[in-house]
């Protein structure tokens, strides 16, 4: 069986030509990240590692590799909102990750229009479909299994508001295809979008 497949220890290397794992645990929902700095510098940023953790209250979290504006930007003002990236927005959302100084405001860069929110200060992406504002509720520095840190951060946030555009209700039940959700794969440079053809239902046995 051990020929069939190819087994690796991360710390020793894979030794493929790209690194595998973002692949395997994939695709994964996009950390679209709406913040501002204490002085009110807007920053917007996607991130690969997001997800949601818990239904009540609803928390959602995303890890920042390196100490990157939007983590500062948190950590001062204790908020941030997360915007649905979907298959009209990719090449905005993609647009938004430059590598730019903090002064720089990317829902400028994208082309993107800022709206308020409306229980926390951080605008949201008016041409998201979905948006939710969120509360700081920890952060959390990784660590490997020998304790030493990581230079990552895991961010965790209470959502407090959540804002869906009505079109994406169909008798009150919320559409995921027809919100065209974009998610990370593998490769440097793969997406994958939700399509209503890969719909399957399976109910959770009684």
């Amino acid at each position: 069986m051990t020929d069939n497949f190819h087994f690796y220890e991360p710390a020793q290397g894979h030794g493929l030509p790209h690194d595998p794992f973002n692949a395997m645990v994939g695709p994964r929902p996009i950390g679209w990240i709406s913040s501002q700095s204490a002085a009110g510098v807007r920053n917007l940023a996607p991130y690969s590692f997001f997800n949601a953790f818990n239904y009540v209250p609803p928390i959602v979290g995303f890890a920042s590799i390196g100490a990157k504006d939007s983590l500062h930007n948190i950590r001062d003002t204790g908020e941030f909102g997360w915007n649905l990236a979907t298959r009209p927005l990719a090449e905005r959302m993609n647009a938004s990750c430059a590598a730019v100084p903090p002064e720089v405001d990317e829902f400028e860069l994208a082309g993107l229009t800022p709206v308020a929110s409306r229980c926390i200060a951080v605008p949201r992406v008016a041409e998201s479909p979905v948006s939710f504002e969120c509360k700081l509720t920890q952060i959390v520095q990784l660590e490997g299994v020998d304790g030493t840190k990581v230079d990552t951060w895991l961010v965790l946030g209470e959502v407090v508001g959540v804002h869906i555009a009505r079109h994406l209700l169909k008798d009150g039940i919320y559409d995921t295809a027809a919100a065209e959700p974009i998610l990370r794969a593998g490769g440097p440079a793969d997406y994958f979008t939700v399509t209503r053809d890969n719909l399957f239902k399976m109910f959770r046995p009684r």
